[in-house]
């Protein structure tokens, strides 16, 4: 059976993303936000997705595709019968004016490179998830495009009668192409574009080495920094999961999800990176976000949040086929509206730092009691309460033990927040509760499987409760932590270091495709407890799971290795980071050198 990958480079300047398929066409492209509808939604349905491609007369064309080495510009190279063209697709990003310019704006260059390649350049965009199309209009040197909710223009010096009539052309000079929303581009094209361009690789390039990435697979490091950059929309700094909405978690399953928000049961892990990389301007954004987020809540904290405070993830479906004709395909998610405990834990472990890591300035700091005490309250208001768990069970409420384990872990860093504030009221409100979320969780350990199943009185296993080890609840030297991971081995693991999120029926069935974050869990946890080679083997047997240009998926079918889930996975490349960097600490000590 052949391996089914994701054929896309994705670009993007933190206002937006776009992918860019090996065929040239941009396949998905939201605007004028993540969580909008989309402009080119051919992923999802070629019929009404628009179109946005640049492809030659033959139809047995071949292409090239690779990222300008330490940025998130992309390269196509198209060969066909009459020559060899070049398109360059990037989203301008750079310093200007004491800010960061990121504006709407998608910038294609096409370079002859062999020949006189003849191209057909098509730009077609459409608006309300592919409902209605867009009446063109021809301008001085642009199209515009008429029924948009802002001015929408593709400028270029391709001959507008050629696109306009969808017609063939001879390539034989270097052709731009700049669609933009809102602001038109009013400067001379060709000198913009390439001013645009040289900038837009030299910001990159600047945030590349100003990362702290070790020399272990230093190349994928780079490229999971890069992705999950462009995954956080700048203007409040949330980070959403993934740019698509709908994308199987495997074929005719039906878990088709919107991925395009927040998820609080990320925070810590997503933090953890970014002070992994050594970059804090994210993360601080990211602080800003969580603290907006929880400070305006009253009672419970939702699991996930959109980009801003307006943003609507009622769940709807659409009149869509789907990707690969797998429906159905949803907006919104109703995963907001369930109960999942572990949110409270996760708040207070991410505020940690802004105690604790004297390179942050955080001059709210002694204003953050009330967040604290309230967020210990509701841990203590639900600590008796079933929930869906972190993996959103929709008719399954249980007492999970990674539940206990973040009540634990909020609660040590609750402790610890309360030593710098010098507030003992705090301090023994946080240890009461750490105590009795430590015999909660234990009351989840399983003796004949000398390890913590998923939850109170169940016996299977799930691959959350790597974070036991991980987050050292049990000590990653001791015989109780190499006894649980064997008993998560034991039922969980499949071929090359892949990892299953669990094996139980939930409410679509048995789950026919392993989680990729877990797989990283699972190479820090081997690192945690010692057997340092095989987490360097299973990592670098997972680098082998990403697409053409290093993109991770969701998840991967251990069978074929095929991608599914949506894509690229913010999350997976989050836990590509903190595994690489678990592993390079690891390898920094004495022994392994």
């Amino acid at each position: 059976m052949s391996r089914h990958t994701y054929d896309y480079g994705v670009i993007g300047n933190c206002a937006f993303l776009a992918f860019v398929h090996k065929n040239t066409n941009i396949d998905w492209m939201c605007w004028p936000r993540f969580d909008s509808s989309f402009i080119f939604g051919g992923m999802l349905d070629d019929d009404k997705g628009g179109e946005f491609s640049i492809k030659p007369e033959d139809e047995g064309f071949e292409t090239n595709q690779y990222y300008v080495e330490n940025t998130n510009v992309i390269c196509t190279e198209v060969t066909c019968q009459s020559g060899l063209y070049k398109i360059t697709d990037f989203a301008p990003r750079f310093h200007q004016h004491d800010r960061y310019y990121r504006p709407l704006m998608m910038i294609r260059k096409v370079e002859p490179i062999k020949g006189q390649p003849r191209v057909k350049a098509i730009c077609h965009p459409v608006k309300n998830y592919g409902e209605e199309k867009l009446e063109r209009s021809m301008g001085s040197s642009h199209i515009r495009f008429l029924g948009a909710d802002k001015q929408m223009r593709l400028t270029t010096n391709v001959s507008l009668n050629y696109l306009i009539n969808d017609e063939y052309f001879v390539l034989n000079e270097t052709k731009y192409l700049v669609l933009t929303y809102g602001p038109p581009l009013e400067a001379p094209l060709e000198e913009t574009c390439e001013t645009f361009y040289k900038k837009t690789i030299n910001y990159w390039r600047s945030w590349v080495k100003s990362t702290s990435i070790s020399n272990f697979h230093q190349d994928a490091m780079i490229r999971s920094a890069l992705i999950l950059k462009i995954h956080q929309y700048e203007d409040t700094g949330a980070i959403i999961a993934a740019a698509t909405t709908s994308l199987p978690e495997s074929p005719g399953s039906t878990r088709n999800w919107d991925y395009r928000f927040c998820w609080m049961r990320d925070t810590y892990y997503t933090l953890n990176a970014f002070n992994n990389i050594g970059h804090f301007e994210e993360l601080e954004r990211y602080f800003h976000y969580i603290s907006n987020i929880v400070y305006a809540e009253r009672d419970r904290y939702q699991p996930l949040y959109g980009i801003s405070p307006s943003s609507k993830m009622v769940e709807i479906e659409l009149p869509l086929k789907g990707y690969l004709g797998n429906q159905p395909v949803r907006i919104g998610n109703d995963a907001y509206t369930h109960i999942q405990n572990d949110v409270y834990g996760q708040v207070l472990v991410s505020l940690l730092p802004l105690f604790t890591d004297k390179r942050l300035i955080f001059n709210e700091r002694f204003e953050t009691k009330n967040l604290i005490n309230h967020s210990l309250s509701m841990i203590e208001k639900t600590m008796e309460e079933t929930d869906a768990g972190l993996w959103e069970f929709r008719n399954l409420a249980q007492y999970h033990s990674y539940t206990y384990l973040f009540h634990w872990a909020g609660a040590s860093a609750a402790i610890k927040m309360a030593i710098e504030l010098k507030d003992n009221e705090i301090g023994a409100k946080a240890t009461k509760l750490r105590d009795i979320a430590a015999e909660k969780l234990e009351k989840c350990y399983v003796p004949a499987k000398k390890g913590y199943a998923q939850a109170m009185g169940v016996e299977r296993m799930d691959a959350s409760t790597l974070q036991i080890i991980m987050m050292s609840y049990v000590n990653g030297d001791s015989q109780k932590a190499k006894d649980h991971l064997k008993a998560l081995e034991t039922e969980l693991s499949a071929s090359n270091g892949l990892f299953y999120r669990y094996k139980h029926q939930d409410d679509f069935g048995e789950p026919e495709t392993t989680f990729l974050i877990c797989a990283f869990w699972y190479v820090e946890a081997l690192a945690c407890v010692g057997r340092i080679d095989e987490a360097i083997k299973y990592f670098e047997n997972l680098l082998s799971y990403a697409n053409h240009v290093g993109l991770l998926s969701e998840d991967v079918d251990d069978k074929t290795g095929s991608m599914w889930g949506n894509f690229p996975q913010a999350y997976s490349h989050v836990g590509l980071i903190n595994a690489g960097n678990r592993i390079a600490g690891k390898l920094d000590q004495p022994n392994f050198l």
